[in-house]
């Protein structure tokens, strides 16, 4: 079990380097899988060497029986042919076997408890491959979503921080329009000063007008009234 710890946590572990990294989460979650993939096999490979393992305590303990039964058949002829000691030769020999089987099997059967353990892990960790190549589409469709909302967010951001730009740009707009305003008010003003400065000679030049008009009647008048007028 402790290898399959150790695969977790190393799955893990790239996992996390992975989202970290993030910068393409499609690429990122296909290595993902590749990567889940090959530590698959991997494990694949350390269970059929436990496996093999297994096999192989299976047959030396099978062999130690074997043995066992082949020096209790020696010794029962021994007996048979009234060969006490060599008969007590065969038991010790059949003893040994005995002992040699009883120490493989309890390994035997150890190790195929770990083998069980084994493969049932190694059937989670494929049933959590599988479950990983199917959501990930479904991921990689939400990776999208995200990084497009976060691109709308960022532009939104980028927006907002260009509003005092815009604000400068209306207060230049309106500085310009009071420019034109002020243009168009002092050509006014110097339309109406040039106005009332030619009505004002006009009227000075009618005045003038008028008072020698005034003037020549009166010294008209004069001239009537003088001595030699009326001798006329």
């Amino acid at each position: 079990m402790g290898f399959f710890s150790r695969l977790r946590s190393l799955i893990f572990s790239n996992v996390n380097h992975a989202i970290d990294k993030a910068e393409n989460p499609e690429k990122m979650l296909n290595q993902l899988i590749i990567e889940m993939n090959q530590q698959l096999i991997e494990s694949k490979k350390s269970v059929a060497l436990a496996i093999a393992d297994e096999k192989k305590l299976e047959r030396e303990a099978q062999n130690q029986l074997t043995q066992s039964q082949e020096w209790e058949r020696k010794a029962m002829l021994a007996v048979e042919a009234g060969q006490d000691d060599l008969a007590k030769e065969a038991l010790l020999r059949k003893q040994e076997y005995d002992n040699h089987y009883r120490e493989y099997y309890k390994q035997w059967q150890g190790q195929k408890e770990s083998v069980e353990r084994l493969k049932e892990a190694l059937r989670e960790l494929q049933n959590k491959i599988e479950e990983a190549q199917r959501k990930k589409n479904l991921l990689i469709a939400r990776a999208k979503r995200a990084e497009a909302q976060q691109k709308i967010q960022s532009t939104i951001t980028t927006m907002s921080g260009s509003q005092t730009a815009f604000e400068a740009f209306d207060r230049m707009a309106e500085k310009v329009d009071q420019m034109e305003a002020h243009n168009e008010a002092v050509k006014e003003l110097d339309f109406v000063s040039d106005s009332a400065n030619l009505e004002k000679r006009f009227a000075e030049l009618e005045k003038s007008d008028s008072s020698a008009d005034k003037m020549l009647l009166e010294l008209k008048a004069k001239m009537k009234a003088l001595p030699d007028a009326k001798q006329e």
